[in-house]
């Protein structure tokens, strides 16, 4: 029988590549896999959520606490025009408005119809939302009784008695910005120098 021969060509198509080269082959394929499943799903497994992290906007407003101002007194009274066919006079106490660190100016409003009577409110104007509220509305005695409906409304422009209107256009809010500090609003009342939709103030 002929002696086996060796056969170099066969041999190197059945071992291509040197035994530190497979090794390292293998290696790359391992990393890129690891690679693809990282960059496929990386965010997934880290704490917290991004998005929500910087999205400002889902975080809800939360109203702070209030304390109700003392009666108001007829020298701190500051009167404003609301419409002509309006049925009373009406006017804030200076002396009451505040705002808050939630955004709200809050006042104490007088409105004297033609008959004689007194209305005491004391109300809050969001300029960000275009919305008020009552919170509670004064007795012959000084004291507050709580509004039963303290809920935020959107303001209404239409009708004579708008004074929710007018004092968020005139005086407390530049579009949905609040119009100034506390004294430049107090002084808006105090010299009767409201704003108009012409000049400073954005109505709606």
């Amino acid at each position: 029988m002929p002696p086996l021969k060796s056969d170099a060509s066969h041999s190197a198509r059945a071992l291509p590549c040197s035994l530190p080269q497979v090794l390292r082959m293998i290696l790359a394929t391992g990393l890129l896999c690891s690679s693809g499943a990282f960059a496929a799903g990386s965010l997934t497994g880290l704490p917290g959520n991004l998005d929500e992290d910087f999205d400002d906007s889902s975080k809800s407003w939360q109203e702070i606490s209030l304390q109700l101002p003392p009666a108001p007194q007829e020298s701190d009274l500051a009167s404003f025009y609301v419409d002509p066919r309006a049925t009373g006079q009406s006017a804030v106490d200076a002396k009451s408005i505040s705002i808050g660190t939630d955004g709200v100016i809050r006042y104490t409003m007088v409105v004297k119809t033609q008959g004689g009577a007194v209305n005491v409110s004391y109300n809050g104007i969001r300029c960000a939302t275009y919305e008020s509220k009552s919170y509670a509305f004064g007795r012959s005695d000084g004291a507050w009784s709580r509004a039963r409906q303290d809920k935020w409304k959107v303001i209404s422009n239409a009708g004579a008695n708008r004074q929710d209107a007018v004092l968020f256009k005139e005086y407390f809010c530049d579009g949905t910005t609040i119009a100034g500090d506390l004294e430049t609003i107090v002084l808006r009342f105090r010299n009767h120098q409201p704003m108009n939709s012409s000049g400073n103030a954005k109505g709606r």
